[in-house]
C-alpha cells in the first residue's frame, strides 16, 4: 500500500488550510434593512394603517409578519453559529504559521529518524483529519446561512406583496364597509330557531350582523357543538363580538371525518354568500379567505403548533 511521504502530507495538510482560509472571508450579509426598499417596520406600518380604517384586524398579515420574524430570527442564530465556525478555523489556520511556519505536527515528521517518518505520517494524516472535519462544517455552515438568508428574503418579499395587494383592494373595501354600516343586518330568509345545544360562550355579545350570520348557518348545517362568539379582550373581531367560531369537535381533538366534511361545508357556505352576509373573512384547516383580498383565494397559514390555532377543530367566521 501507498503510504503518503512527508512532503505529500505537508503539501495536502497546508492545502486544506487553504481552502479553509477561503472560507474566512465573510460573505455578504442579509441585507440591512435600511438599505432596503421596504423593511419589516414600514409593512408593519402600513398594516396599522390599514387596519385602522377598517376597524379590524388583517390575519393574513398577522400571518406573514410573523413568517418574517421567525425567517429573521433563523438566519441571526445560523449567522452566530458562522461566526463562531470561522473564529474556530482562524485560530486553527493561524497556529499553522507560527515558528517555523509548518504545522507542529509536520515539524515532528520533518525532523523525524528514518524509520520513524512513516508512524509520524500518520499522526499528520490524523491532524489533517480532524482539521478537515472542521473545514466541512464552515461550508455547511455557509451553505445553511445562505439557506437561511434566502428564506428572510422570501418571506419579506410575500409580506411586501400581501401589503401592495390588500392596498390596491382599501377603496372597494371601505366602500364594503360603508354598504354593511347602513344594512346593519344582512337579510337571511329561512333562518329559524337554534337549538340550545348550539350556544357556545359569546352568543349573546355578537353583533346583529354576526349574529344573523352565525344562525343562518346553525339552522342550515347545525352544530354538532357550541359555537362560540364574542371573547372580550381578544384583539381580533371576537373582541367585538364580530365573529364565531363553529366548532367542529372538543378539547382541542380532531373532527370525525362527519364533523369534517361538515366544517368544509360551512365554510364554503360562507364564502358563496360572503357579499350577502357581510362576511369579512373565513379560516378553516390552516387556510384564510379573505374578502379584502379576493384575488388570493385560500391562502396557506404558517403553522401555530395545534389542531385549534390551526383551526382544524373550528370554523372562524369574522364579519363586517
Amino acid at each position: 500500500m501507498h503510504r503518503p511521504t512527508p512532503r505529500r502530507a505537508r503539501a495536502a495538510l497546508l492545502a486544506g488550510l487553504a481552502a479553509a482560509t477561503a472560507l474566512l472571508v465573510p460573505t455578504a450579509s442579509y441585507a440591512d434593512p435600511q438599505e432596503e426598499e421596504v423593511d419589516i417596520e414600514e409593512l408593519n406600518a402600513r398594516a396599522d394603517a390599514l387596519e385602522e380604517e377598517y376597524d379590524s384586524e388583517l390575519v393574513q398579515y398577522t400571518d406573514a409578519k410573523d413568517a418574517v420574524e421567525e425567517a429573521e430570527r433563523r438566519l441571526t442564530e445560523v449567522q452566530d453559529d458562522l461566526d463562531a465556525a470561522r473564529g474556530n478555523v482562524a485560530d486553527l489556520a493561524a497556529a499553522q504559521y507560527k515558528g517555523t511556519g509548518l504545522d507542529p505536527a509536520v515539524e515532528v515528521v520533518m525532523s523525524s529518524e528514518p524509520d520513524r517518518m512513516l508512524e509520524d505520517a500518520a499522526i499528520v494524516g490524523q491532524v489533517a483529519h480532524n482539521n478537515g472535519e472542521r473545514v466541512n462544517a464552515l461550508t455547511e455552515l455557509e451553505a445553511e446561512r445562505q439557506e437561511a438568508a434566502d428564506e428572510a428574503d422570501a418571506k419579506l418579499q410575500d409580506a411586501e406583496e400581501l401589503i401592495d395587494d390588500l392596498e390596491a383592494e382599501r377603496d372597494d373595501v371601505l366602500a364594503k364597509i360603508e354598504k354593511y354600516e347602513e344594512e346593519q343586518v344582512p337579510d337571511t330568509p329561512g333562518t329559524g330557531d337554534v337549538p340550545d345545544s348550539a350556544i357556545g360562550p359569546g352568543w349573546d355579545g355578537a353583533t346583529p350582523r354576526m349574529a344573523a350570520i352565525r344562525d343562518e348557518i346553525v339552522s342550515t348545517f347545525g352544530a354538532p357543538y357550541p359555537v362560540g362568539c364574542l371573547r372580550p379582550g381578544d384583539p381580533g373581531e371576537h373582541g367585538s363580538g364580530r365573529a364565531c367560531d363553529f366548532m367542529m369537535s372538543a378539547g382541542g381533538g380532531s373532527p370525525s371525518a362527519a364533523n369534517r366534511a361538515l366544517g368544509q361545508q360551512i365554510a364554503e357556505y360562507a364564502q358563496a354568500n360572503a357579499d350577502r352576509l357581510g362576511v369579512m373573512y373565513i379560516i378553516w384547516e390552516q387556510k384564510i379567505w379573505d374578502t379584502r383580498n379576493p384575488g388570493a383565494g385560500w391562502k396557506p397559514m404558517e403553522d401555530r403548533g395545534s389542531i385549534t390555532q390551526n383551526h382544524y377543530d373550528h370554523v372562524h367566521i369574522s364579519s363586517y
